[in-house]
């Protein structure tokens, strides 16, 4: 079992930065796979990013390619998602997710989920 607890979100203006973070605690096998999702009022959750645990390759949508960087830090089971050039479609609550395995940026495919942070960006 996998707890997640995300934290960061905020207010912030157009053009600003936020970071993310993703608390883990329980086994993090090497095989998993983090990755972060949002969902906007009245949309679908989407994929943002994710993280391989174990060797750290990544993936992005094509929307925050160039402004978003997921990271982590394994020693504090620590996975972040750092936003610059944040614009209003940001908006949405963020949330974060662990996958046994390689997802495919699929939520279907992640098994644990956090609550979520509220992100929101002014314009």
């Amino acid at each position: 079992q996998v707890q997640l607890v995300e934290s960061g979100g905020g207010l912030v203006q157009a053009g600003g930065s936020l970071r993310l973070s993703c608390a883990a605690s329980g086994r993090i096998f090497s095989s998993y796979v983090m990755g972060w999702f949002r969902q906007a009022p009245g949309k679908e959750r989407e994929f943002v990013a994710d993280i391989r645990w174990t060797g750290g390759s990544t993936n992005y949508a094509d929307s925050v390619k160039g402004r978003f960087t997921i990271s982590r830090d394994t020693a504090k089971n620590t996975v972040y998602l750092q936003m610059n050039s944040l614009k209003p479609e940001d908006t949405a609550v963020y949330y974060c997710a662990a996958a046994l395995r390689n997802a495919y940026g699929d939520s279907r495919l992640y098994a644990y989920w956090g609550q979520g942070t509220q992100v929101t960006v002014s314009s």
